[in-house]
């Protein structure tokens, strides 16, 4: 018969499973390193393929809105899309980089974590591990994956002259969807540029730094309301650079490769350097 010493630590040892504040120390087997508990690890989906999920199983999603550095998801949102949060990170996969991760804290007070500057959230009716039903709801939430190449964000666009401007480039006040990069940073079309044809890159580069190219070695995952056959690379003076429907993506170096930002839209004059979204226009052939 068991005493009554050992049936107390194996009860504390299956309270501690599940919660998180249990001490360190308690019932400590001395010869055995701790093992984190992996709060944030990958899985595989049959149709999305890898995306992130807490150390249960269910997944995590990004929100479109969130362009910038802050979340946007407040009041009723957050009933539907409760933030996630843990302070003591513990990564599964040697896939994924503690340097990825960060903390903001929200209008609220509160806490929520980031990947790539973008906050976490899950999906109230993801009731069960691997299920992914907020994948392209509203065509502004997407699962988290580790290695889209681009991502999605719903934002004003604000020219470098501080104007704002709508989807037509003329001013006014619109929330726009456009393609940045996995970070949140926007990427444009040159108006001038062909199908796979950069035409705005000098041969030594001395313009990179006013319109740096999107270079890309090879595409892997955009959220699901883009088309993955949409996107190729091309070569441009020895470096690779990704299109969209046969544009070359550039940044604006203005914007100093911080999310949310889109100066660009207004330089040389609006429209010139428009950003990219599924409604863009197949690039005309040279």
């Amino acid at each position: 018969m068991k005493s009554k010493t050992s049936i107390l630590v194996a009860v504390a040892a299956i309270s501690c499973a599940f919660l998180t504040s249990c001490s360190k120390d308690d019932n400590k087997d001395t010869n055995t390193p701790d093992k984190p508990v992996a709060k944030v690890q990958v899985a595989t989906d049959a149709t999305l393929g890898k995306v992130l999920t807490d150390s249960a199983g269910r997944t995590l999603y990004f929100y479109s809105k969130d362009a910038g550095d802050t979340s946007t998801c407040t009041g009723g949102c957050l009933a539907a899309w409760p933030l996630f949060y843990n302070a003591d990170l513990a990564l599964s996969d040697t896939s994924l980089h503690a340097s990825d991760f960060g903390t903001i804290v929200r209008r609220d007070g509160s806490k929520q974590t980031t990947y790539k500057g973008w906050p976490l959230y899950y999906y109230v009716k993801d009731t069960l591990p691997k299920l992914t039903l907020g994948e392209k709801v509203g065509n502004v939430w997407y699962v988290a994956k580790p290695d889209y190449s681009v991502m999605l964000a719903n934002a004003q666009l604000v020219g470098n002259d501080g104007v704002n401007y709508t989807s037509a480039y003329v001013a006014g006040n619109e929330i726009t969807q456009y393609i940045t990069d996995a970070y949140g940073r926007t990427l444009y079309a040159f108006s001038p540029d062909k199908f796979n044809t950069n035409t705005f890159t000098k041969a030594d580069w001395s313009n990179n730094g006013i319109w740096p190219v999107y270079e890309s070695d090879a595409f892997k995952f955009a959220p699901s309301l883009l088309t993955k056959s949409d996107f190729d690379t091309i070569h441009v003076y020895g470096h690779v650079q990704l299109t969209y429907k046969g544009w070359p993506l550039y940044y604006f170096g203005a914007d100093a490769m911080t999310r949310g930002k889109n100066k660009g839209v207004s330089v040389p004059s609006p429209g010139v350097w428009p950003i990219t979204n599924s409604n863009s226009v197949i690039a005309p052939q040279p």
